[in-house]
Formats: C-alpha cells, structure tokens, sequence
C-alpha cells in the first residue's frame, strides 16, 4: 500500500471528535475527523485503506444513510458505528449491512481500538483480495483462444491425450499450449492451476 490506513471519524460533536483523534493517535492510528456525511463525501476518495468511526445522529444524513450510501461502491470502507442514541434493531441493521461493529458512548478505550484493528485488517484484506484478482486477470488475459480452452480441461483432470482428443489437436500441440498456461499463470503444477481457476471463481 502506498498509503498508510486512516480511521475516518464522523461525528457532529467537535469535543467528541477531537477525544477519539487523540486516542487514536496515542495507540498508533492515523485519523481525521469530519462534522457531517457531506463533509466527509467531499473529500474522500476511496484511493486509500481506512475505515469509518461514525455517529448515527447528525445533522443532514445520518450514519446510517452513509453506510447504505457507500455500500453501493466496491472501495466502500468498514463502518464502526459509535452512538450514544443506538437501540437493538438499529444495531442489528447495521450489522446486517455489514458493519463491523456498534459501540455505545461512552466507549471503552480497548473495546475501540480492538474494532478499529478489525476494521482495517478488513480493509487491508479487502484490498489485497482486489489486487489479486487483477493479477490473476491480467495474467489470465494473456493466454490465447486455444491455452484457454486447454487450460479448462487441465483443470477438470483430463490427459494430454484426452485433450488432444477433445480439441482435434496432436498430443505435442496440447503439450506446448500446456506449457505455455503453466508460464503465463505463474504455476509450477496442475493443483496451482485448479487453485487458479477456484480463485477466478470466487475472488
């Protein structure tokens, strides 16, 4: 990552920001602090790993309103919920929407630092999850018409022969497109190539 993670903090309550910032800079994090949604919208890019500390009360749209809203980006951040007016069904919602976690003011210093650690290790592994598939795709688009269609019957067990049987081609055809698949996806035998095709599937 370029970027070091940031711990986006989003409350209307100026005394309440300026408290969590501090803690979170003495335990390590980098954060910065925002009145309302909007401001928060203004200036964020989603370039960089980081997560949300939220309110659910604020003036113009509420925390929850942000979390639907960002929801439907796939560089949407975790959301930590942190309220002082929260209820059971407002946290149930909010988890279901993926939260990572709804704290109640006062907050706990550990039980905070602990859903921060969660949520950026959520982010972080997000990413890393992206940056893979992209990988995987690039490298994937490398391969002709004809490595694809051997590739896909590598994976499903079959034999050079088979193969070769199954495409009209001659065994050594099959044998150099095999080898040309094992070089373009990096693998060194045919269980990488299976765990390539089930990352393709479920990255």
């Amino acid at each position: 990552m370029d970027a070091n993670p940031v711990v986006h903090v989003i409350d209307d309550d100026a005394p309440m920001r300026t408290a969590l910032c501090r803690l979170l800079s003495a335990a390590g994090f980098e954060s910065r602090e925002y009145a309302s949604a909007g401001e928060f919208l203004l200036t964020w890019t989603g370039n960089a790993p980081g997560c949300l500390l939220l309110d659910v009360r604020m003036p113009g749209p509420s925390g929850l309103d942000l979390q639907h809203a960002l929801a439907q980006r796939p560089e949407a951040p975790p959301v930590i919920f942190l309220t002082g007016y929260g209820d059971v069904p407002m946290s149930v919602m909010a988890i279901k929407r993926g939260a990572v976690d709804f704290l109640s003011k006062p907050v706990e210093r550990e039980a905070l630092l602990e859903a921060v650690s969660n949520a950026l290790a959520r982010d972080l592994g997000r990413r890393d999850s992206e940056r893979r598939r992209r990988e995987l795709e690039q490298d994937f688009a490398t391969l002709t018409p004809r490595e694809k269609q051997v590739f896909s019957e590598v994976v499903v067990g079959r034999l050079n022969k088979q193969i070769a049987d199954s495409l009209q081609a001659c065994e050594r055809t099959v044998k150099a497109h095999r080898a040309n698949v094992m070089t373009k996806l990096h693998a060194t035998s045919v269980a990488d190539l299976v765990h390539i095709a089930v990352q393709r599937e479920t990255i």
